[in-house]
């Protein structure tokens, strides 16, 4: 059996959930990925493969250039962005309700984000 490549799927078990995404250089901290936000039950971690991303984590900034990880316990506020001058690639390890999240989101509901954040433990800021 021979592994699959992750970009653009997913790894799915009980507990997490394992994502390889990119993100184009348009974004900043003024302007995110994911604006600030908070998951009260569960912890979320990205590992960045190439490029940079900078995080909010609290009320410190964090820049991960390619090779770094950064964890953010549940109950912290944070918000992440692209960092460097060109396309960045990373892992994002967090929770199916993490992940649920996520695909609501990008699913045009028609919930408000709030109320989206709110069924999955999680409370948009910002």
């Amino acid at each position: 059996m021979e592994a699959s490549p992750l970009h653009g799927g997913r790894l799915e078990g009980e507990d997490f959930v394992v994502v390889e995404w990119r993100a184009a250089p348009d974004t900043s901290p003024e302007r995110p990925i994911a604006g600030l936000h908070v998951h009260h039950e569960d912890d979320e971690a990205w590992y960045v493969l190439e490029g940079t991303l900078g995080f909010r984590v609290g009320d410190q900034i964090v820049l991960a250039p390619a090779g770094s990880g950064v964890l953010v316990p549940k109950g912290t506020p944070h918000s992440y962005w692209n960092a460097g001058e060109g396309e960045a690639r990373y892992v994002l390890v967090m929770s199916p309700r993490t992940a649920a999240l996520v695909t609501e989101l990008h699913s045009g509901s028609g919930e408000s984000y709030a109320e989206i954040f709110r069924a999955h433990a999680s409370e948009l800021l910002a």
